[in-house]
């Protein structure tokens, strides 16, 4: 979805079920408007948190006039590849197979790669392409034109996303948490935003990063406080791009025992 707009909304990560909100995005096309929404993975989850997210991203497949199922064309056919594709079986709207990341693999692979998809399930169309790149994403904005129905103008062309300035801020905090740490940490961050106050050239941010044990602060804060310094400092470059103006970040991190299991917490952070 990010190159399909052109702007950073949606944070990125190699690791899986980073998407945890439905996020919109809105691409102005010649004579309209392509809205977009970005939505958790479907994947097997035993906690309450996987469960909502599984909910909201099936939700959304009501009302919706394309799907686009995005795979990563570096690796197999994984479990949670085919339970989502198999999800997608009895789904009304037409849908289009986007495999992502062909600029990193053999193009004598990507046949077969095609192929085992196309074997086992009916797809519109299917679109090999490299996000990263930008290779192919105007031939599928060109195939979605001529597919989606018309419809009117919903939003004022300059809205990119209907996530606020606070969201996104949060989305950028937790991208940096996740790309930084490793194992089972990414899944137990969480983040708040507890004050954002606009000056005239500088805005100033405070925001809590939650985890779910005392060990994980440990590592979120590092030796010396290296690691969430480091976080900061990355988040904050991002967040100056989105804001157009300087930043000053203050960041906190808080233990929340086993919040991903906690309905009050989990409404706080617009998973429902």
């Amino acid at each position: 979805m990010n190159a399909i707009l052109g702007e950073k909304v949606s944070i990125i990560s190699n690791r899986p079920q980073t998407t945890r909100n439905k996020i919109l995005g809105v691409r102005n096309v010649e004579g309209g408007q392509l809205i977009f929404l970005d939505t958790p993975g479907i994947h097997k989850g035993k906690r309450l948190m996987d469960r909502l997210m599984v909910k909201e991203a099936m939700s959304c497949i009501e009302g919706t006039d394309l799907i686009l199922a995005v795979v990563d064309a570096e690796r197999a056919l994984t479990e949670e590849d085919e339970l989502a594709l198999e999800s997608l079986k009895t789904a009304k709207p037409p849908v289009f197979l986007i495999i992502n990341k062909v600029d990193l693999i053999r193009k004598d692979l990507l046949l077969p790669q095609i192929s085992r998809y196309t074997s086992s399930y009916g797809f519109k169309e299917v679109i090999p392409l490299s996000a990263a790149k930008g290779e192919g994403i105007e031939e599928l904005v060109r195939l979605m034109k001529d597919i989606l129905p018309e419809g009117p103008r919903y939003f004022p062309e300059e809205t990119l996303t209907d996530r606020p300035e606070r969201f996104i801020i949060t989305e950028i905090i937790r991208e940096k948490a996740i790309n930084m740490t490793r194992e089972e940490i990414p899944y137990s961050i969480a983040v708040m935003v507890d004050e954002f106050k606009e000056k005239e050239k500088l805005v100033s941010i405070s925001a809590t990063i939650y985890v779910e044990r005392d060990s994980q602060k440990g590592i979120i804060i590092g030796r010396g406080g290296k690691m969430l310094k480091t976080i900061g400092t990355e988040a904050r470059k991002d967040m100056e791009k989105l804001l157009a103006c300087k930043v000053f970040l203050e960041l906190w991190v808080k233990v929340h025992k086993d919040w991903r299991k906690d309905p009050v917490f989990l409404r706080d952070l617009g998973i429902e």
